[in-house]
């Protein structure tokens, strides 16, 4: 039962789900790359419906030392409520969540034999790795960048059409500054205008789950045209000066999405989503 693959065994016996069954392990990336890997399977028509996503209990002795031990953790004790910063000049690291988020992921084709209306359409996908360290990102921001890029151009979106980017934004110094760099590196000037924000600042990071919970943010800020804000951002660090929707929610309504996850190990994983189109393929 300590093995991973044996959370989706259970979801497949008790579900009689007979396709593929198998459980991804890229650390964050991990729930962005099983809803990837599952669009992939969809699209190619080697399965007409998967469940996918993410789900985390990481709420143990072990797993808190080890991530202290790395200094990766808040260590603003006293004031908990405040301690997950994304994008702050205070902030300290991160603070540690557990929480699930699985999509229904299916063909047009099955969605109408089911007579059911998408929620979303999942456009486009994209991995990359640093090649850099165990923990820590890339400097450059370059490989971070190309797997939006990537996931784009695989979506056939242009950056001007991006209406939202949930953000990796850990709350770690060294992640949230990098990854700003790789957003403007990844949309140029579009940077500048799209709204961010971390979801993190009030769920706390899922770790392998958190990519499925932020696709289901975008999701959600898409239908309900109001972008989620980055809480406790009193005193925005220099180096993070894109618009990170400090402290309020936004309402705007917006077309497309993008959901960066960033893991340990150097994974680069982003999901791009859109309001479901008339005609669409998958």
């Amino acid at each position: 039962m300590m093995l991973g693959d044996m959370a989706s065994a259970q979801v497949s016996m008790i579900t009689g789900s007979m396709g593929a069954n198998y459980c991804l392990v890229s650390s964050c990336s991990s729930g962005a790359d099983a809803m990837g890997q599952a669009w992939d399977m969809v699209r190619t028509g080697r399965e007409d419906i998967v469940l996918a996503g993410g789900t985390e209990a990481p709420l143990v002795p072990v797993s808190v030392a080890g991530f202290n031990a790395l200094r990766a953790l808040s260590r603003r004790n006293e004031s908990p409520a405040q301690a997950s910063r994304p994008f702050d000049k205070s902030r300290d690291g991160f603070v540690m969540g557990e929480g699930s988020a699985v999509f229904v992921m299916e063909s047009e084709e099955s969605a109408a034999r089911r007579n059911v209306e998408p929620l979303a359409e999942l456009r486009g996908y994209a991995a990359t790795s640093d090649a850099h360290h165990l923990t820590e990102p890339s400097a450059t921001g370059e490989s971070a960048a190309r797997a939006m890029v990537m996931a784009l151009a695989e979506a056939g979106i242009d950056s001007s059409e991006v209406g939202y980017i949930n953000a990796h934004g850990t709350s770690t110094p060294l992640n949230d500054k990098h990854e700003t760099k790789a957003i403007k590196v990844a949309l140029g000037e579009d940077a500048y205008r799209v709204p961010i924000s971390s979801s993190k600042s009030m769920t706390g990071h899922l770790l392998g789950a958190g990519g499925a919970l932020e696709a289901a943010i975008c999701v959600m800020a898409m239908r309900d045209g109001l972008i989620p804000p980055t809480i406790n951002l009193d005193e925005p660090d220099p180096e993070c000066d894109l618009n990170y929707t400090p402290n309020a929610a936004l309402k705007l309504e917006l077309d497309v999405a993008m959901s960066n996850s960033f893991g340990f190990g150097g994974h680069n994983s982003v999901l791009v989503f859109s309001k479901p189109r008339q005609g669409r393929q998958e």
